[in-house]
């Protein structure tokens, strides 16, 4: 089983002096692909703070973080961020969309980003946007889009680059629960058809339910990492 993530003993400290909260106590964690796995517990956990720095977007106090084997503490800025636009993908609770770009402008825009030619683009988003349920829709602006339909139009951008990690933040919260089955749906759909690896963070207890893989978190350390239904410190 091919290894997307792995994180050996890292930490995370946020101000100095007498004054230092540690959000992450010595985090080890394997994501393998096509894994389903969902990270929750209480606010203040470490969820998010964990989910950035497998991300990219902050760095560990200490410890080991390596993305398809490459150890993304030690790459440079320019390498860091090519390695977040081809290899993870990101799904935001407040969607990210470009405003004055189209629903096809948003999911096209990494594709663009890597120099893809017009016709594979228009081709695989156009593919895309059928495959999340809004054919018909492609040109019409954010504003014009239902938040479900939004999150629709994140999804295809996230997995457009075809990325070995999708890391989606809270993906059901700005929705309401119809929707947010659709969302899992197709997800899931994503997960065991495309073998899209995927890791959320979430309050909801329906993803964490539909998870194959539940990581519980309290003070900043992995208390559980195994199905859902075995885990003994879940609210």
């Amino acid at each position: 089983m091919k290894t997307i993530v792995s994180l050996q003993n890292v930490t995370k400290d946020y101000g100095q002096g007498e004054v230092v909260v540690r959000a992450l106590r010595g985090v080890d964690l394997t994501i393998n692909k096509g894994d389903f796995m969902a990270m929750a517990g209480p606010s203040g956990s470490g969820k998010s703070t964990l989910l950035n720095i497998i991300g990219g977007l902050d760095k560990p106090t200490s410890g080991i973080i390596e993305v398809e084997g490459n150890e993304i503490s030690g790459l440079s800025m320019t390498a860091l961020s090519k390695l977040r636009r081809d290899r993870i993908g990101f799904i935001f609770q407040s969607y990210n969309l470009i405003p004055i770009l189209t629903a096809f402008e948003n999911a096209e825009y990494v594709l663009m980003l890597q120099g893809i030619s017009v016709a594979k683009r228009q081709e695989k988003v156009f593919s895309l946007l059928k495959d999340v349920g809004l054919e018909g829709l492609e040109n019409r602006l954010p504003r014009e889009l239902s938040g479900g339909q939004q999150q629709r139009v994140s999804i295809a951008r996230a997995i457009a680059s075809e990325p070995a990690l999708v890391l989606a933040d809270e993906p059901t919260a700005n929705v309401d629960s119809r929707t947010a089955k659709g969302l899992l749906d197709l997800m899931g759909r994503l997960n065991e058809e495309k073998g899209v690896t995927f890791l959320f963070s979430t309050h909801d207890p329906e993803v964490m339910k539909r998870a194959e893989i539940l990581l519980w978190l309290k003070d900043g350390e992995i208390k559980h990492n195994g199905a859902p239904s075995e885990n003994p410190d879940e609210e």
